[in-house]
């Protein structure tokens, strides 16, 4: 509820300088606060302190079907009920509320209009970033610009805006920030790294456009252009790529998720949440919570068959297919990235133990087991990673790129594929690579390919389930049953009879529905268990509370 979210700025501002700097975490009111730049900083500061690092802190993005753990999630399964109250909602809002508190009362700070706009500029970005999740989670939702000083204000039980005027309020504010906000080299200090910079807004940019163009699109939305959300993203894009070239992919993709892979020394770096305790100056100190819930998910065999083989083919098309009897025959001639993503056979894992398939004891043991930014060191001092989370990354400016420019104009260019796709590639020492003649040649779909790409190089990045809404491929994909390991009872830890006989027989049926096209393949949930409504589950409920509170202005999203 609105009214709920913004009561603490009727009689305090919010500080936190839980801090870039160290400094301590204060409280102050109005009349002796906003006198000096530092103030306006150390405002900012908590803006750092609530952003979302991995997933809210919830560890694995369970969403879509990319993911197993130990138990159904209930948006991938479709099992979710409207809640009274969420933290995707209010947790939003109160993110929010603190942004305009800074963006209205910084303005009153008795310092430079340039100083001003420089710190403003942190808190538009944050106010866009944090609309956006909005937006892509409950479409239409309320537009608040303002600071609340009494709980008559009409406009805490305003009525949802349109997903359309939102977004072109994000694009308002991240255009502002582009303006004012520092080059990112201009942050590279142990002071400042992490803070946002031009490049965070431009990326920011490319990924709103590429999401609401694609949105709009592919669900049919009468308000909105497309190409329109496309362009923003071309062009956001290009300006980084073409014109201030101040990033560029890291040499390693293994390292690349791990300590080697943090700092400006690594250009791929667009924007990140910093964690401690490794760095000097980090902006948090909490640790993120991604190794220890690493042994509880894992990798569904639909996801990691989208890994090409070395000739640049799918599996159902490449001459090296051949069905996998053993665990690390999924390895054999396919894209370097999936060897650096999944746990092999006997690899020393999780809490030093060799891996090996159904080993409950170290892993959930259903699916392929995540190797991808794994450290085994962390987990043996603390059972947590301090590692910073890559938010944005300048591989994924460049795929999305590639997939906006396909998208607005129904093509790409061979060049503009080796300048994107190609590179992402070949960074990974994956020499395949895609072409229009190519494409042609083996009757494949660029789209699909373009779109391949992207999942492979961000497997387990918390980007998926956002791409299968925008697609409209939730629908598809979703109510499937869940595929997990190959069983192999030579490496198994567990008998078949232990495991309940719960794989695909000799023709790929299980329980008499055909699953797959080839035999023993853990099937981790029924199809039958699964459901999703296009008409209903592409949006979230909103939570009754908001409803119930805002006397009537808010309504449901449809059939929940």
């Amino acid at each position: 509820m609105i009214k709920k979210i913004y009561s603490l700025l009727v009689c305090v501002i919010l500080v936190s300088s839980c801090s870039l700097d160290k400094e301590p975490e204060t409280i102050l009111s109005d009349p002796k606060f906003w006198k000096t730049e530092k103030d306006l900083r150390g405002t900012c500061n908590r803006m750092y302190v609530e952003l979302p690092g991995f997933l809210d802190g919830r560890g694995h993005d369970m969403r879509s079907e990319e993911l197993v753990g130990t138990t159904p999630d209930p948006i991938s399964s479709g099992s979710r009920n409207v809640p009274e109250e969420a933290t995707e909602w209010t947790g939003a809002y109160n993110r929010i509320g603190v942004c305009n508190n800074i963006i209205i009362k910084g303005e009153t700070a008795p310092i430079t209009q340039a100083a001003k706009n420089r710190w403003i500029a942190e808190a538009r970005f944050f106010r866009a970033f944090h609309y956006f999740d909005l937006v892509k989670k409950y479409g239409d939702v309320p537009l608040i610009l303002k600071v609340f000083t009494n709980t008559t204000d009409p406009e805490i039980t305003k009525g949802r805006d349109s997903r359309e005027t939102v977004i072109q309020q994000c694009y308002q504010d991240l255009e502002f920030a582009s303006t004012w906000l520092p080059e990112i080299d201009e942050l590279s200090d142990a002071s400042n790294w992490g803070r946002v910079s031009r490049s965070a807004a431009l990326a920011l940019i490319t990924r709103i456009g590429l999401y609401e163009g694609s949105y709009i699109k592919y669900h049919n939305l009468q308000e909105g252009d497309s190409k329109s959300h496309l362009k923003k993203a071309i062009d956001a894009a290009e300006t980084m790529i073409y014109t201030e070239k101040k990033h560029e992919l890291y040499n390693d993709y293994q390292k690349l998720f791990y300590f080697e892979g943090e700092g400006r020394q690594n250009k791929e770096n667009v924007f990140v949440k910093i964690y401690g305790p490794n760095g000097a100056s980090n902006a948090i100190a909490y640790h993120n919570q991604s190794a220890s819930k690493a042994t509880q998910v894992s990798l569904t065999r639909q996801i990691i068959d989208n890994y090409l083989y070395t000739d640049g083919l799918p599996r159902e098309k490449s001459a090296h297919y051949i069905v996998d009897v053993k665990h690390d025959d999924i390895f054999l001639n396919r894209d370097p990235r999936m060897k650096m993503s999944i746990f092999s056979y006997k690899e020393v894992a999780f809490k030093g133990a060799e891996y090996r398939p159904f080993d409950q004891t170290n892993h959930s043991g259903r699916g392929y087991p995540i190797k991808k930014g794994y450290m085994n060191s962390e987990f043996d001092t603390n059972g947590k990673e301090t590692v910073d989370k890559m938010i944005i990354r300048y591989a994924e400016v460049l795929l999305s790129y590639a997939e906006a420019l396909y998208e607005y104009n129904g093509e790409i260019s061979d060049t503009k594929l080796n300048e994107t796709v190609n590179l992402v590639r070949k960074r990974a020492g994956f020499n395949a690579e895609l072409t229009n003649q190519f494409v042609q040649d083996h009757q494949l779909d660029m789209l699909e390919e373009i779109r391949r790409e992207r999942i492979v190089e961000f497997i387990d990045e918390d980007m998926h389930y956002d791409d299968i809404i925008r697609w409209k491929t939730a629908e598809k994909v979703l109510p499937q049953a869940m595929l997990g390991i190959l069983f192999n009872p030579e490496e198994s830890t567990k008998t078949a009879k232990e495991l309940g006989y719960q794989f695909t027989d000799e023709n790929g049926f299980y329980k008499g529905e055909k699953l797959y096209d080839q035999p023993n393949i853990y099937v981790v949930e029924n199809a039958s268990g699964r459901s999703f409504d296009p008409a209903r589950d592409y949006l979230y409920p909103v939570p009754s509370y908001e409803i119930s509170t805002s006397g009537g202005n808010i309504k449901q999203n449809p059939k929940w």
